[in-house]
């Protein structure tokens, strides 16, 4: 058990302002794991005081010394990375293989690649007559998705530490213990008191309470669409800066000439990578209608060899999805998809055979013919891949852009010449060509995209 009884504010550890506890489970055996202080506006109000009394400090400290401080805590998530890996293992449900690599080591870093660009900002310059001084926006509040936990704790907060800002950190409520790893980083490496503030809780609660807070200048956020949109909407009372990295339903288009087999066992991958729980993995895979039974055939084997399994144990397989509620939202696309006409190629809405306990969904592939159907538009956010045909290439990035997300997409071709071609059409942040690894160094975001009719 890791529960946990206090809040972090002003370089301290705190009790709430309540008594509320929220549990946290583990998704392969639906056991309670740990717990956290279920925090309110109360420990928000006192987490951003705190934090607004350390800014003017920390905004002076000269860019080299937060520069170290960012490579100690990097330091000390490095030594804790095993130990972090298995907490995040049993919340999250990633395999542990993986999740060390991903979610415990990756981390550390980023915070060194926020380091490294340090060396690269003019924070000081002349144009013409006027001195350009880069100076931070204030106290950041930080809303962390649990997909990706300490990940993407070391996007925000590494970032606005880098820039001078201070935070108020609020982690999802379903994965929340790795969040502790990171202020014991913090604590290790010797950061002020007040720059690094943690308050868990619920998003409706704490979350809010955040967004709303006269004393936070920025919020940034990653999770749903749905709860982006509340969060512009309480933000702009206040006019606060906001930056969100919300849903995708990316779409991986192999065209013709491409390498078939390592295009479809590369898309299969990302799609199933965290059992499908990441926001740029390729969920739609966009086949020339002219190769659709070449390609179908590949699909049944690759996908057909993924296997599910104990995420603390070590190999390659999936583990569990977060939760009950992801659980049965998955299946239900799933049988909602095949009510609607869609082919069922691979696994299934039904419960895995083995897999008694936990939150499992087979690894699942479906044919749409349809690029309006509702498994074709919406982020399902499970191992679900949702096989397209197209006629040429214009109808492909019609597709493609065909959905109200921006956020990623991959392009598989003969030369790189061609993919570059087709990537430029895409309406996506980003565009893997042939397989690319992602370059955590590189900037990350989608497009705010129109619904538009593919029909």
């Amino acid at each position: 058990m890791l529960s946990y009884d206090m809040l972090y504010s002003a370089g301290a550890w705190v009790p709430p302002h309540g008594d509320g506890v929220i549990d946290v489970e583990n998704p392969a055996t639906e056991e309670v794991i740990g717990s956290v202080p279920r925090g309110d506006a109360v420990d928000v109000d006192r987490a951003a005081r705190a934090a607004r009394d350390a800014f003017p400090g920390w905004a002076r400290t000269p860019w080299p010394r937060r520069q170290e401080l960012l490579r100690s805590i990097a330091a000390a998530l490095r030594d804790s990375g095993e130990k972090t890996a298995r907490t995040i293992t049993s919340e999250l449900g990633m395999p542990i293989d993986a999740c060390l690599a991903v979610q415990a080591l990756e981390p550390a870093s980023i915070l060194e690649g926020y380091a490294d660009e340090m060396d690269r900002i003019a924070w000081e310059y002349d144009i013409d007559w006027s001195h350009i001084v880069m100076d931070p926006v204030g106290v950041v509040g930080a809303i962390t998705p649990w997909n990706y936990p300490l990940y993407q704790i070391a996007c925000k907060v590494g970032g606005a530490l880098a820039a001078g800002c201070t935070v108020v950190l609020k982690p999802s409520e379903l994965t929340p213990l790795n969040a502790y790893a990171f202020v014991e980083a913090a604590e290790k490496a010797g950061l002020p008191p007040g720059v690094v503030n943690l308050v868990t809780g619920h998003g409706s609660e704490a979350g809010e309470a955040l967004v709303v807070h006269p004393g936070i200048d920025a919020i940034s956020f990653t999770g749903s669409t749905v709860t982006g949109r509340r969060v512009a909407a309480l933000a702009s009372v206040t006019l606060k800066r906001v930056s969100m990295e919300l849903g995708g339903k990316s779409a991986s288009i192999v065209i013709e000439g491409a390498d078939l087999e390592r295009a479809v066992a590369a898309t299969i991958r990302n799609c199933f990578r965290n059992s499908g729980q990441s926001c740029s993995s390729h969920t739609r895979l966009l086949s020339p209608r002219r190769l659709e039974q070449r390609i179908m055939s590949i699909v049944r084997d690759r996908a057909g060899e993924v296997q599910l399994g104990d995420p603390a144990a070590h190999g390659n397989h999936l583990g569990p999805l977060v939760s009950a509620v992801q659980r049965d939202r998955v299946t239900r696309y799933i049988r909602e998809a095949l009510a609607s006409g869609a082919t069922l190629v691979v696994g299934g809405a039904d419960p895995p055979t083995g897999f008694e306990r936990g939150y499992y969904v087979q690894p699942t592939v479906i044919v749409s013919p349809d690029p309006n159907a509702q498994i074709a538009q919406e982020e399902v956010f499970g191992p679900v891949l949702c096989v397209i045909p197209y006629d040429d290439v214009a109808d492909a990035v019609r597709i493609a852009n065909g959905t109200p997300y921006g956020l990623s997409s991959g392009v598989w071709s003969a030369t790189p010449a061609e993919g570059l071609e087709l990537a430029h059409l895409l309406r996506a942040g980003e565009v893997e060509l042939n397989g690319a690894p992602f370059n955590v160094r590189a900037p990350f975001g989608g497009l705010a995209c129109p619904v538009m009719d593919v029909s």
